[in-house]
C-alpha cells in the first residue's frame, strides 16, 4: 500500500488545517556561528508558536537536492515530486486561470535586458513593474507561427506566459535562461524526439519576439523556462477528504494549488489582505494554504537584512491567523525550500517547520529557527511529503491503521 492509498483509507472528519508557507524561509548565517535571517529576525509570535508546538526540519525532495518552487510545494502538499513532476510553465498558466488543454505546451518566460552584443545584463529586466510589462506583452501577440496557435499572457513583473497549441508538441525542451549575466540566451533544445517540433516553434517565437522588442528600454529580450504539458494530479478532496482553499498573491502558487484541486479565494495584494481573505472564508473550508513570497525574493536578491524584515512581516500578522483556531484545529508554518541570502539562490538545506494543535507533544524548542528545530525539534528530520499526514493527525483527521 502506497502513502496516498493509506491516507485515503484512514481519513476522517476533524479540525481545520492552516498551512502557512513562507517561501524560501530557510537560510544560512553570513559568518560561522552567526544567526540565519530567520534567527536574526524579531519574531515573538513565531517563537510563541514554537514554544507550545512541535518543530522539525523538512527536506523538500531528498537530502542534498535543491528544489524549484514547484517540487518544493508539491512535497508540502503531499505529492512525491519525483513522481508528480509539473513544469513551471503549466504552473504559471494555471495561476492566471489560462485554460490549459491537452495539446498545449506552456512556457514561463522572463523579460530580460541585453546589451548591443546580445549579452544579458539583467536577467529580470530590472523587475519591470507589471503595468509596464503588460504593455510589452501586448506587442508579442503579433507573433505568428504557421500551424500553431500562440498565446502570450502577462503574469507579474518581468514574468509572462507563452502557450503553444498544436498537434505533435512535446513538453521536454531545455530552458533558454543561462542563469547568469554576460551570456546570450540559449537556444531551445529538445530533450527527446517528441519535443523537436516544440523546440523549433520556440526558436521561431524567440526570433520574432526579439525583433519586436528592439528599442525597449528594459525588456528588450526574453528567456524561456519550464516547458511543460498539463499533468494529472489527484485532488485534495480525493486524497484527504478536505475542501481546500488557496490564498496567494503570485500566480504560480495559485496555479499549483489549483492543479491540486484547491479553490482560489480572494484577490489579495499583500500579506494583510491574505489574512483578511482567510478570516472571510474561515467557515467555508477545511484546509487553507496561505503563501508569503517575499522571504524568497529577498533571499534571491542576496539581501540578508531585507529577508529578515520579510520574516518579521509574517510574524506581525500571525496573531490574526492563530486567533481563528478552534479546539481541534491545526496550524503549520514552514517553507517550500531554503533561499539563503548568502547564496542568493535556492539551496538544498532542510526547512524549519513548526506544527501546533491541542494534540501536540510539545518539545523543548523556544524559538522558531534552524538551530532550535534541528537540535531540539520533536519532529526530527522528515521528508516534506510526510507533512500532510502529520497535519491531518494533529487535526484528528487520521484514523487507526490495522486492528
Amino acid at each position: 500500500m502506497e502513502l496516498h492509498e493509506l491516507i485515503q483509507s484512514l481519513k476522517t472528519d476533524g479540525g481545520k488545517i492552516v498551512m502557512v508557507v513562507s517561501d524560501g524561509i530557510g537560510g544560512l548565517p553570513l559568518q560561522p556561528g552567526g544567526p540565519t535571517e530567520l534567527e536574526a529576525a524579531n519574531t515573538p509570535n513565531l517563537d510563541a508558536l514554537a514554544a507550545k508546538g512541535v518543530s522539525g526540519m523538512s527536506t523538500p525532495v531528498l537530502p542534498g537536492v535543491t528544489p524549484g518552487s514547484g517540487p518544493g510545494h508539491l512535497g508540502l502538499f503531499g505529492y512525491d515530486p519525483l513522481v508528480f513532476q509539473i513544469g513551471r510553465g503549466v504552473l504559471e498558466a494555471a495561476g492566471i486561470a489560462f485554460p490549459v488543454g491537452p495539446n498545449d505546451v506552456c512556457i514561463r518566460c522572463n523579460f530580460c535586458t541585453v546589451d548591443e552584443n546580445g549579452l544579458i545584463t539583467d536577467r529580470r529586466a530590472g523587475r519591470i513593474p507589471t503595468e509596464e510589462s503588460s504593455e510589452v506583452v501586448k506587442l508579442l501577440k503579433a507573433v505568428k507561427i504557421p500551424g500553431i496557435e500562440v498565446f502570450v499572457e502577462p503574469v507579474k513583473e518581468h514574468r509572462f506566459v507563452v502557450v503553444f497549441r498544436g498537434e505533435g508538441l512535446g513538453g521536454n525542451v531545455a530552458d533558454t535562461d543561462p542563469q547568469r549575466t554576460g551570456a546570450k540566451p540559449l537556444d531551445p533544445v529538445a530533450k527527446d524526439e517528441e519535443s523537436k517540433k516544440t523546440a523549433e516553434v520556440a526558436k521561431e517565437f524567440f526570433n520574432q519576439a526579439v525583433q519586436i522588442l528592439k528599442g525597449q528600454p528594459k525588456a528588450n529580450c526574453l528567456t524561456m523556462r519550464g516547458f511543460a504539458k498539463k499533468p494529472n494530479l489527484p485532488s485534495y478532496e480525493e486524497l484527504y477528504g478536505l475542501k481546500a482553499a488557496a490564498i496567494a498573491v503570485y500566480p504560480m502558487y495559485k496555479g499549483l494549488a489549483s492543479l491540486a484541486g484547491m479553490e482560489l479565494v480572494g484577490a489579495p495584494a499583500n500579506l494583510d489582505e491574505e489574512v483578511e481573505v482567510l478570516k472571510e472564508n474561515w467557515d467555508k473550508y477545511d484546509f487553507f494554504f496561505l503563501h508569503w513570497k517575499y522571504t524568497d525574493s529577498r533571499g534571491e536578491d542576496g539581501d540578508f537584512e531585507a529577508k529578515r524584515k520579510m520574516v518579521e512581516e509574517l510574524d506581525r500578522v500571525l496573531p490574526g491567523i492563530t486567533a481563528l483556531l478552534g479546539e481541534n484545529d491545526c496550524i503549520c508554518v514552514t517553507g517550500d525550500h531554503s533561499t539563503p541570502a548568502k547564496m542568493a539562490s535556492h539551496s538544498f538545506h532542510p526547512v524549519p517547520t513548526v506544527v501546533y494543535s491541542n494534540l501536540c507533544r510539545t518539545d523543548s524548542c523556544q524559538k522558531y529557527g534552524e538551530t532550535e528545530a534541528n537540535d531540539k525539534g520533536g519532529l526530527g528530520h522528515f521528508q516534506a511529503i510526510h507533512l500532510m499526514p502529520l497535519l491531518m493527525a494533529h487535526a484528528g483527521r487520521l484514523g487507526k491503521f490495522g486492528a
